[in-house]
């Protein structure tokens, strides 16, 4: 996407700061979340459970991520950076495509974070799981894009 093509991309220090922040309330959610699992389970530190866990752990930000992703473009954090997510071509992000970029973030994050650390070297400043999802975090404050009509 070039600037002529689409909206303007957000800068570096706008989407690291949305990214702590949803850290921040994904880790709330998860707290409460986990409350339902431990009654109905106990103890989950070890064997199947701890398995069973971290699997539910992830499905519930999953859920948080691409439920936000795909209806509207922007998590709680993102609204307060005022940042969105969409396409390469400026349209809003499908289902699909949400669940999309949010494994690719998962992955990036467990090798190291150099999904995230990527978006220092890449050319057009974008993380990697953007990059390979065929997303891009641009600036809120603009017009989103109206499917058939030309810019």
């Amino acid at each position: 996407m070039t600037e002529a093509a689409g909206p303007s991309r957000a800068g570096l220090f706008r989407r690291f700061g949305s990214a702590l922040y949803d850290l921040l309330l994904v880790t709330a959610l998860v707290l409460v979340a986990t409350f339902p699992f431990l009654a109905l389970f106990g103890d989950s530190t070890h064997g199947w459970r701890r398995h069973v866990l971290q699997g539910y752990v992830l499905v519930v930000a999953g859920a948080y991520f691409v439920g936000f992703w795909s209806h509207g473009g922007q998590t709680l954090a993102m609204k307060t950076w005022r940042i969105r997510v969409v396409r390469f071509d400026g349209l809003p992000v499908t289902r699909g495509r949400a669940v999309h970029r949010f494994v690719l973030a998962i992955l990036g994050l467990l090798a190291v974070g150099m999904g995230f650390v990527w978006a220092l070297f890449d050319r057009d400043r974008q993380f990697l799981h953007d990059r390979l999802a065929g997303t891009a975090i641009v600036d809120a404050t603009l017009p989103a894009a109206t499917p058939g009509v030309a810019s």
